[in-house]
């Protein structure tokens, strides 16, 4: 681990005009820079470095950040890769963190491994190229399968000698440890010592997505297939493997998914190289297994959007089912394509020119929910088979978090089979409500009843409710609250209030971020985005450390979604584009964080106020019922009225 103080060393060092400059050719605008977008296809100048700030901005697609946020995104490695590129750009020293014996041990050893498995990778390819056999079989083989000698390059395949010790002796040979060489899986143990894995068989490492080769793929030659049980072996889980946390492909396809802002999935190795070979390179491979939550998180790092790319048989139909509500589930855009005529990607893109493929990809490929719709509910007579088929694509579609793009779904799916929109919704609210009853971490805004749909246990919660707590559960106006976000990233360190006395008799300074936290958080009131709650909480936390810069600290964030936003809110476009930066009189900041504070509480109170009139509408004969709602709306107007004169809002009542 590399220490705080080194960490901070290199964050001083780092200069943003000399890390872009070196991937994007920039020129002088004003006080700032600027050049092509690198992370989209960017014709104007929209990319605008700053060297005041230290931060660099793109008011297309929003990518930016600090150097080290930008050579994230921009060479898709992982923050302390990036303090580490920017240490040896700067000629800094990295101190390591002292370790315990038992993390030292740990890290020893699988730093073991990956040294035994990049040699293994190096040994098989070099058999490939080099060996006799390896190139009168293995390098045919991958002939006959139409793959060129620069994509065998690319991604480092191999051949392993058909002798069952080959890997063995030459590992002994070069002085590595036999016990590593069976927790990495390249050898088994038996009874009269260790013997090859992978004897005869052609070699497709597996490289993680920081290019570490962590696993490898050995396929049974064409002319021994017959009769085989398994024509692929992999590689066994192990301290540096864990098959449902990698995607096949994911090193070579991250800098193309980023570009594309699209990945497409497929089902093996050979269909990941034939697409590349294809020119089209943002592809990956969960290699016939469902897809885990961690390959989601994976792919959710460099884009929202996935294309399902399978052969059009049964076995393609059920991969491309096979974990689709988890990919709605996490957020993710799916589309999905089955190919004709018995092929797959592999045959498909051998047969096929890439602007042919590009084409028919973008001319076929159909949103999920009209892919399911289209395979299990069109066409189909049976009421039984068809109202669970229905059922089916209501509850993929319930897990959908966005609420618009949910509501869209239902809506067209509706459409589509001629049935009444309020049945669909209802029956979803079903799913949502059993989902919150087994999940409740999952009670979110983006998975509650969308507005005019039934509201079933809210209502009965909403009775249970005071008028504080009903407004507290509401959600502010998101413009408003990225403002007060803004506003805590920009300014969250300094002081707006000093020698405010406490209940205790206590006096204390608040700063913007405290004064934020402290008002709303005394009505229970939470912001309507993690990742603004998260940055409101973070900077609360870190106030009073020394040398706490919140602008500096949230756009030198190692989690890239809150270094965006916080490049984004610390930029202004007129500022990097002029000279000046007008300076705010005394007392601005303070009178305007009051103010959004105030506006956000308004908000609130408006949409609890719409809340109670769309449940007035609803309410039926249930008298008592009304009347709480009436108590509610009067001290809710009361209470919105009162805001709005402390705004100096006039309102039509």
């Amino acid at each position: 681990m590399i220490d705080r103080a080194t960490v901070d060393k290199i964050i001083d060092a780092a200069r943003i005009v000399d890390v872009v400059g070196e991937f994007v050719t920039l020129k002088k605008s004003g006080v700032n820079y600027k050049g092509l977008c690198p992370f989209h296809d960017d014709r104007n100048p929209s990319f605008m470095v700053s060297p005041s700030k230290n931060i660099c901005h793109c008011f297309v697609c929003g990518k930016g950040g600090t150097p080290a946020n930008f050579l994230m995104e921009h060479e898709q490695i992982t923050y302390p890769e990036a303090l580490r590129w920017l240490a040896k750009k700067y000629n800094i020293e990295i101190v390591e963190k002292e370790m315990t014996d038992e993390e030292r041990e740990a890290q020893s050893e699988r730093e073991s491994m990956f040294i035994v498995n990049e040699w293994a990778k190096d040994w098989f390819h070099d058999i490939l190229k080099n060996d006799p056999d390896g190139i009168a079989i293995g390098k045919q083989y991958f002939r006959s399968r139409g793959i060129r000698d620069d994509i065998i390059e690319k991604f480092q395949l191999g051949y392993a000698p058909q002798k069952r010790d080959a890997l063995a002796l030459a590992s002994k040979a070069k002085g590595y440890k036999p016990e590593f060489l069976v927790k990495t899986g390249l050898c088994i143990e038996g009874e009269k010592g260790v013997y090859d894995r992978y004897a005869g068989r052609a070699i497709f490492p597996w490289f993680n997505v920081s290019g570490k080769v962590v696993a490898f793929g050995g396929r049974v030659l064409d002319s021994r297939t017959k009769g085989v049980a398994q024509k692929y072996v992999n590689s066994p889980d192990s301290d540096i493997y864990h098959k449902e946390r990698e995607l096949y492909g994911i090193y070579q396809a991250k800098k193309a998914i980023v570009k594309e802002d699209r990945v497409f999935m497929v089902e093996g190795y050979t269909d990941v190289i034939a697409m590349h070979q294809a020119g089209i390179e943002n592809v990956v491979a969960n290699s016939g297994t469902a897809l885990s939550t961690y390959q989601i998180h994976m792919l959710h790092r460099f884009t929202n959007n996935i294309t399902l790319l399978y052969d059009g048989d049964e076995a393609g139909i059920h991969a491309a089912m096979r974990g689709t509500d988890m990919l709605l589930e996490e957020g993710m855009n799916i589309k999905v394509l089955l190919l004709p005529d018995g092929d797959d990607p592999d045959s498909f893109a051998r047969k096929h020119s890439t602007e042919d493929l590009r084409r028919y990809i973008e001319e076929n490929q159909t949103d999920f929910i009209t892919f399911k719709s289209r395979l299990t509910v069109e066409n189909v007579s049976d009421p039984v088979k068809r109202s669970e088929a229905i059922g089916g694509i209501v509850k993929s579609i319930s897990v959908i978090p966005d609420q618009i793009l949910r509501s869209t779904y239902l809506s067209d799916f509706a459409h589509r089979i001629n049935m009444k929109e309020q049945t669909l919704i209802s029956e979803m609210n079903k799913y949502i409500r059993n989902s919150l009853a087994t999940n409740p971490s999952r009670g979110g805004e983006g998975n509650r009843p969308t507005q005019g749909q039934t509201q079933g246990p809210y209502q009965e919660q909403n009775q249970e409710q005071e008028l504080s707590a009903s407004i507290a559960s509401a959600k502010g106006d998101g413009a408003v609250e990225e403002l007060l976000i803004r506003e805590v990233v920009r300014h969250g360190d300094e002081i707006i209030f000093e020698d405010v006395e406490t209940e205790d008799g206590e006096k204390i300074n608040l700063s913007v971020s405290q004064y934020i936290d402290f008002d709303l958080s005394a009505d229970g009131i939470q912001m309507a985005s993690p990742l603004h709650s998260q940055i409101l909480s973070e900077a609360v936390a870190h106030q009073g450390e020394p040398g706490f810069k919140a602008e500096t600290y949230f756009c030198s964030h190692p989690d890239m979604q809150v270094s965006q936003l916080a490049t984004r809110l610390a930029i202004d476009r007129h500022q990097l584009g002029g000279r000046f930066e007008m300076k705010e009189r005394e007392g601005e900041l303070r009178q305007r964080v009051i103010h959004l504070v105030m506006d956000y509480r308004l908000g609130i109170v408006e949409q609890r106020l719409k809340n109670i009139q769309r449940e007035l509408l609803q309410v039926g004969s249930d008298r008592e019922r009304m009347m709480q709602l009436l108590k509610e709306h009067k001290e809710t107007k009361e209470l919105r009225d009162a805001l709005a004169k402390r705004l100096g809002t006039d309102l039509v009542v």
